[in-house]
């Protein structure tokens, strides 16, 4: 009698987050997950659009979590992308929109020209 191998599941379709992970559903969104922007980037998007949103919602937003927002707001902050001001009980973010892009290909464009795409205004 031969044996037979499972067929292992697509690695390009197979989630990588837990399952207790806020997950955000968009349309326009692949069956893969993935999408054109970084977590990073969908962080700086949201905080410039509204600078006292709570890391929970924009953890819920951006469909990671809440520990994941730190990290991003922290390498952010580290970066020189935002500024983090305490203002009473909460925060407020303020993007530096003078700042490059970091990579190489596009670090001939600012933060405040992604910010302005992606915004239409």
């Amino acid at each position: 009698m031969a044996k037979t191998k499972a067929k292992k599941p697509d690695r390009h379709l197979t989630s990588k987050t837990p399952s207790n992970t806020p997950q955000a559903h968009h349309e326009g969104e692949t069956s893969h997950g993935w999408t054109f922007l970084t977590n990073h980037s969908h962080v700086l998007i949201l905080l410039d659009t509204n600078s006292e949103l709570v890391l929970r919602e924009v953890a819920a937003r951006v469909g990671i979590t809440e520990r994941a927002v730190q990290r991003i707001v922290h390498d952010l902050e580290e970066g020189g992308f935002i500024e983090i001001e305490r203002v009473g009980r909460k925060n407020r973010y303020v993007v530096h929109k003078d700042q490059p892009l970091r990579h190489s290909i596009e670090a001939h464009r600012k933060i405040g020209d992604l910010l302005k795409l992606v915004s239409g205004k």
